[in-house]
């Protein structure tokens, strides 16, 4: 993707030229946060709304609960998914999507869009 691209504007060209390695990509900055097998499924079902655990895990079959833990860990830590836990008995934890996480929709529809078009045939 060099300068003379000519499926790219020339403010495309001038972003895409400040970046001379993948360090500096701010892609891969992004997909380094939602990246991963199961991020993305799990910030998808987080845009509709808030779920508790247990609701997750039944929703993404074959994933331990082990990871589903580590990687809610994850988007926590990043700024992306909120925990919240209520004091009662027994324990109950609900997930949702911070602001950031939210801010997510545009770029997640988009490439919902782009997989159904490309990859899934629809």
């Amino acid at each position: 993707m060099g300068s003379n691209c000519v499926y790219m504007s020339t403010a495309q060209q001038k972003i895409v030229n400040n970046f001379h390695s993948n360090e500096e990509c701010p892609i891969t900055a992004a997909i380094d946060v939602i990246g991963g097998k199961w991020k993305s499924p799990l910030i998808w079902l987080l845009l509709k709304g808030p779920m508790r655990f247990g609701e997750l895990h039944k929703t993404m079959p074959g994933m331990a609960l082990k990871v589903l833990s580590r990687q809610l860990k994850e988007l926590e830590a990043d700024g992306i998914v909120i925990r919240k836990a209520y004091p009662e008995v027994p324990p109950r934890v609900e997930y949702s999507l911070s602001e950031k996480g939210q801010s997510l929709w545009d770029v997640m529809s988009l490439l919902s869009e782009w997989s159904r078009k490309n990859l899934m045939g629809v």
